[in-house]
């Protein structure tokens, strides 16, 4: 009897830079793009008024995580700005429990734009964990599930 896979099951993200993982993240937070309309009222027509698109836009992308040892290599990758940007290609891919790929998506000229440490206090004992915000220019092809 063969088994559907829940996509519910979801827990993880994994983030790769040209081919590199930085690691998988518990959380990942917007992805999204909108199109921005432009209205035109043509003359003679009252029947409805054109929407015209323009320009899409996109949402920075927020995933968080507890420190792990893969947080060094989001501040190497961070760190590499200063010697020149590079926009390079990225991928999420969304996995269940065993590691099984429910959805990917691909993000082109990927730059990181903020990276938020833990706060260490002694009075308020919490898991330490890490944001990393990045910005891209687009969508562009996964790779297929």
């Amino acid at each position: 009897m063969p088994t559907t896979l829940d996509p519910g099951t979801t827990v993880f993200f994994k983030l790769t830079i040209d081919g590199q993982s930085l690691g998988t993240f518990n959380g990942c937070d917007g992805l999204a793009s909108e199109v921005e309309v432009e209205q035109h009222q043509e003359g003679g027509n009252n029947g409805f008024v054109w929407q015209l698109p323009t320009r899409v836009t996109f949402s920075t992308i927020r995933l968080t995580r507890p420190l792990t040892p893969d947080t060094a290599k989001v501040a190497a990758w961070i760190s590499s700005l200063a010697t020149g940007i590079s926009r390079p290609t990225a991928q999420i891919a969304a996995l269940r429990a065993d590691g099984s790929v429910v959805a990917q998506w691909g993000l082109i000229e990927v730059l990181p734009v903020r990276w938020t440490g833990p706060t260490l206090d002694p009075s308020n004992p919490a898991v330490a964990t890490e944001v990393l915000e990045i910005t891209h220019h687009g969508f562009t092809d996964a790779g297929g599930v």
